[in-house]
């Protein structure tokens, strides 16, 4: 904080007997002290430097004070602390936390990179810097996973899903899409997740236009996570989950020439598919009438698409809902599998947990503003989208980390407020950093355990 600031002070003199002031003159103090949590966390990945290292720095080395790695983590921490605008660098900037998470000394460290220096880090990407910084991120967290399962998982599941990132100026490539009535973008964003854990972990974020079909860049994205899956899950069997915008003749030709993949994928109504749902739909209306609930029967039949090479296995739903007092209403469902399940526990025990990854998704939104992609070139908007994403990879492991406490299954910002937003007073010297924490921290102890498990030896 520089010398010249004022320092204002605040009475309260209704409050209490004696009047209460309030000032801001605490030096070497953060609000954001349990943020050593997330560089504990990035140790078990080594995800900066890998994302660091996929960049070329061109600039003139007689004139750089921060490195690449540096710009990267002020960035990627600041957004998982909940600042993710480059225009928060200017109020964290001598913030002593924040300085030593990028690896600076508290106290007497440079001052962290102002605003227009991040801008120019960002705007500066090429298309094959980012494209390897995605692969990096991808590496980065199949392998951390390899390490903790010791390559032993039996299922490995891929779920794809893309999301709506409106757009409110002149980006590129911010198109029109009807579907969602709106001018945005459509990033592509790819989890895998194994045996029965409850969680998804983000491996692939990728920006597309506004107008990109669903299925764009899906078959690339599956080709190169099936072969790292493989390498690092020898004994696996894969699973692919995928929603109606992925399911073309394209997308089920290259999961059928895989082997040992599994799949299932919702398909759009048509009339034919309709047409065979018709009894179904017939015992499902009969049921809900006699019950006056929502009731669905389940079937199958074999089905071929006008540009498909052959027929294919369709699970069939056909349900009719009833909510409150309003008019029944058919909904038929048809889910693409090569699964030799029953029709229910396909759809019920297989396709329908693929609903998590939504949750995944509104936490990247909510939680991390993964949406906030206001630059005005689309590769500095992908950086961006990278760098929230591997902001969200460490927020996941500080969550495996509190796998035994009450945040085990906490959103973002619930573990944000719980484990990184503590006051801290810090120290330096010559021995050692010390972070004072308050005593009367309501989530004490489920962030000494969860410090406890990221201080260990990586696993």
């Amino acid at each position: 904080m520089g010398a010249d600031f004022t320092t204002e002070c605040w009475l309260f003199s209704e409050l209490e007997r004696r009047p209460i002031s309030v000032k801001f003159d605490e030096p070497q103090t953060s609000s954001d002290g349990g943020a050593i949590l997330l560089r504990a966390a990035e140790r078990r990945y080594g995800l900066l430097g890998a994302m660091g290292d996929c960049v070329q720095d061109g600039r003139d080395e007689s004139r750089i004070r921060h490195e690449i790695e540096e710009l990267m983590a002020q960035r990627v921490y600041a957004i998982a602390c909940g600042y993710p605008d480059g225009n928060d660098a200017a109020r964290l900037s001598e913030d002593p936390v924040h300085k030593l998470l990028v690896g600076r000394d508290p106290i007497t460290g440079d001052a962290l990179a102002s605003q227009p220096t991040l801008s120019r880090f960002e705007n500066g990407m090429s298309r094959k810097e980012l494209y390897r910084m995605g692969a990096a991120l991808a590496e980065s967290v199949i392998e951390r996973h390899r390490r903790r399962l010791k390559g032993g998982a039996r299922l490995v599941t891929i779920d794809l899903d893309q999301t709506e990132d409106p757009t409110h100026g002149q980006q590129q490539l911010a198109l029109f899409n009807g579907y969602y009535g709106n001018w945005c973008y459509l990033p592509l964003m790819g989890f895998i997740s194994f045996d029965h854990e409850p969680d998804q972990y983000l491996c692939a974020a990728i920006l597309r236009p506004g107008n990109a079909p669903d299925k764009r860049g899906a078959i690339g994205v599956l080709k190169r996570l099936l072969a790292r899956l493989r390498a690092a899950f020898p004994k696996a069997r894969f699973l692919v989950r995928l929603d109606a915008g992925f399911a073309s003749g394209e997308i089920f030709d290259f999961l059928d020439e895989q082997p040992h993949v599994e799949y299932v994928v919702a398909m759009p109504k048509n009339s034919r598919l309709l047409s065979r749902a018709g009894a179904l739909m017939t015992d499902a209306r009969r049921f809900s009438k006699a019950s006056g609930r929502t009731e669905h029967v389940y079937g199958e039949t074999l089905y071929a698409g006008r540009r498909w090479k052959g027929t294919r296995r369709v699970i069939i739903k056909a349900e009719v809902t009833r909510i409150g007092t309003a008019d029944p209403k058919d909904n038929p469902r048809f889910v693409v599998t090569n699964l030799r399940l029953s029709p229910r526990w396909v759809y019920e025990k297989v396709y329908c947990r693929r609903g998590d990854v939504e949750n995944r998704i509104k936490e990247l939104h909510h939680g991390l503003e993964i949406d906030r992609t206001s630059c005005s070139r689309f590769l500095a908007n992908q950086l961006r989208v990278l760098l929230t994403a591997a902001a969200y990879v460490l927020m996941q492991e500080l969550r495996l980390s509190a796998a035994r406490t009450a945040l085990a299954r906490a959103q973002v910002c619930t573990l944000r407020d719980a484990l990184l937003k503590v006051a801290a007073r810090v120290a330096s010297s010559v021995r050692r950093i010390l972070l004072r924490l308050p005593t009367s921290f309501p989530y004490r102890k489920p962030w000494g355990l969860v410090a406890r498990a990221l201080a260990a030896a990586p696993a």
